[in-house]
């Protein structure tokens, strides 16, 4: 029995549903990490995915900053992981939001539109006088054929409300380097083009974007070339390829000497070290299949809803059952896993093979680690909220 099999059966069903992170393996992916990773890489996390701060904390010795996309995440991240770098991004900043960051000596902005770059000139000549901000564009490149086919989300290479197109962050790193904002530096250029991309995919959009960057006739100390790092949800056991991203990413700093690269990763580091872990409260059969309801749904777990999967999963057999009545029990060998909201669309995984399964038996869902609690509708239903537990074996 694993120790993570032990905590979910050790917990009783009021405790259900929760979600259990394993913090040391989380610091030994993240260590793997960084090690195949060459020396002038930049590894900022990007906090969205999962900012716990037992686990932004975990992450803090393979880390060299956090990318943070609101005044919210901002002062979120600045008290779980005080006195880190920090990379202010993401579109629509508010004034207030510019403000607090400048004041807190946010390191890098990443500048979504001339509009938001003459805002930050003017917040950093009244909260940050005397001091030069660092920038970095943001451009929306076009890329080769092929290289966003993989992609579950593309932010670029298309219309979106991402970034600049490539003419305007052109002229606004020109702009900046020339010295029109003196309260600005041009530190170099930010491309996120889409996410849920291949060890190939990531290396040939980066290979795009530095080509851009450096052709700018421009100094430029980084480029930041995002994250978007693919995680299988039909193959928990596969990971992205960080050694070959390593290589391809060595191959881009040996031929530009003195650029240093950033990447932005999110879920490929944390979704692998947490599980949402709950209990069958029911089994029934409807026209021809069967259906568990859990303890929780989707308004804890909204990963498979947000992305159209089957959440992976297993099961933990329970022998017990203290109730009086008899305990449902799936006839057959597949059963559809449902949460406990009110609409059809609350279902964490189809027809999972789980012959036997019943009421009282524990449901561990994998890869919960990453866009899982942080990106649910909490309230739907006002259901309770899950508890946490952080496992540092």
């Amino acid at each position: 029995m694993t120790v993570l099999d032990a905590h979910v059966r050790s917990l009783t069903s009021d405790q259900l549903p929760a979600y259990v992170y394993d913090l040391a393996a989380l610091r030994a992916h993240a260590a793997t990490v960084r090690d195949v990773l060459p020396e002038r890489v930049e590894v900022y996390y990007a906090a969205k995915a999962n900012p716990e701060p037992e686990i932004l904390a975990a992450l803090g010795p393979y880390v060299d900053g956090y990318e943070v996309s609101s005044g919210g995440e901002l002062a979120h991240v600045a008290k779980a992981v005080p006195g880190r770098p920090l990379a202010f991004g993401g579109p629509g900043k508010t004034p207030d939001e510019v403000a607090a960051a400048l004041e807190l000596g946010v390191e890098r902005f990443h500048v979504e539109s001339g509009y938001e770059l003459r805002m930050l000139a003017e917040s950093a000549r009244r909260y940050a006088p005397g001091r030069r901000v660092a920038v970095l564009p943001r451009v929306n490149l076009p890329v080769p054929d092929g290289s966003l086919a993989g992609s579950s989300l593309a932010m670029g290479g298309r219309p979106t409300p991402f970034g600049m197109e490539p003419e305007q962050a052109r002229e606004v790193a020109v702009a900046l380097a020339e010295g029109a904002y003196p309260q600005l530096e041009l530190r170099g250029v930010h491309a996120h083009l889409a996410s849920g991309l291949e060890a190939a995919e990531q290396v040939r959009v980066a290979e795009t974007v530095v080509s851009w960057a450096t052709g700018l006739g421009v100094p430029l100390a980084e480029v930041n070339v995002g994250g978007g790092m693919t995680v299988d949800y039909a193959d928990p056991q596969r990971r992205f390829d960080w050694a070959a991203y390593g290589e391809g990413l060595a191959r881009l700093t040996e031929a530009h000497p003195g650029l240093t690269l950033r990447i932005e990763p999110g879920r490929a580091l944390t979704a692998y070290c947490g599980w949402y872990a709950t209990e069958v409260l029911d089994v029934k059969r409807s026209h021809g299949e069967e259906f568990a309801v859990v303890r929780g749904g989707t308004h804890h777990l909204r990963t498979p809803a947000t992305k159209g999967h089957d959440q992976p999963c297993s099961v933990l057999a329970v022998e017990s059952w203290p109730h009086p009545w008899p305990r449902p029990e799936a006839g057959g060998e597949r059963v559809t896993l449902a949460g406990q909201l009110c609409t059809p669309k609350d279902v964490l995984a189809r027809r999972v093979p789980a012959p036997g399964l019943r009421a009282g038996d524990r449901v561990v869902f994998s890869l919960a680690g990453a866009y899982a609690w942080n990106i649910s509708h909490h309230d739907f239903l006002m259901h309770p909220r899950p508890g946490f537990h952080f496992l540092d074996a």
